[in-house]
């Protein structure tokens, strides 16, 4: 297999995030209340600048660029396929700081997320095909937004503001729009698509969606029962 271009652009994205990552306390100090964990303060920050980066692109590349919507495998600007490369790099980056700096235990369900996630966007980005495919689930990146603020003012101690609860409200709202049913309709475009697809690739998406769907549906059961159904149990006590 020819040298792919794209590699350099996953190199080059690792090591900005990298840097970024290390010169974020200068750029946003943690308050008392997150010193204890500076690591994980860093590492929102820098998971927060990929989402807003990667979930504004993919929006974009959709709106410039309606053609993607009708052929998710070969149709694609070069742009889109910077942008799955960027997030290779950033996922790599993650999965090396959580493996640095957490405990297995701790960690395992994200690793094995990011694990997937880098698998499949990889292959778009050294076959240049289903790039269309991977900014829709860049779109998931919306979400992540909202969930990495919540992060951060979880860490800053600002649960009980107003910003804290009209982001829970975004958040969840988000979730379901941009999380779940994104899902669902990659799910979908894959089963209609079967035919289309070669057996490899198509295993890789399946096995990644099978994954992928039950980890965001538990995920949205934790976020609802700990800002809302909590929240809804302590005033009632």
């Amino acid at each position: 297999m020819a040298f792919s271009p794209g590699l350099l652009v996953v190199a080059g994205s690792f090591a900005a995030f990298r840097l970024l990552n290390r010169g974020l306390e200068r750029l946003v100090p943690p308050p008392p209340s997150a010193r204890r964990n500076r690591w994980k303060w860093r590492n929102i920050w820098t998971s927060l600048a990929h989402s807003v980066l990667s979930g504004s692109g993919a929006l974009a590349g959709f709106y410039l660029h309606p053609e993607m919507s009708d052929d998710l495998v070969g149709t694609h600007p070069p742009g889109a396929h910077s942008l799955v490369a960027v997030s290779v790099g950033y996922f790599i980056e993650d999965f090396v700081d959580m493996l640095c700096n957490q405990k297995l235990h701790q960690s395992w369900e994200l690793l094995f997320h990011h694990s997937v996630v880098i698998i499949c966007f990889g292959i778009a980005v050294l076959l240049h095909q289903y790039v269309g495919f991977a900014l829709v689930a860049l779109l998931v990146e919306i979400n992540s937004i909202f969930l990495h603020l919540r992060q951060i003012m979880l860490m800053a101690n600002l649960v009980h503001t107003t910003c804290y609860r009209l982001n829970s409200l975004i958040n969840l709202g988000t979730y379901v729009v941009f999380r779940i049913a994104t899902l669902a309709w990659m799910s979908r475009w894959l089963f209609l698509n079967r035919q289309n697809v070669p057996p490899a690739t198509y295993a890789v998406g399946t096995v990644g969606m099978a994954i992928m769907t039950p980890m965001n549906v538990i995920l949205f059961y934790r976020l609802l029962r700990s800002d809302f159904l909590k929240s809804r149990r302590e005033k009632e006590e």
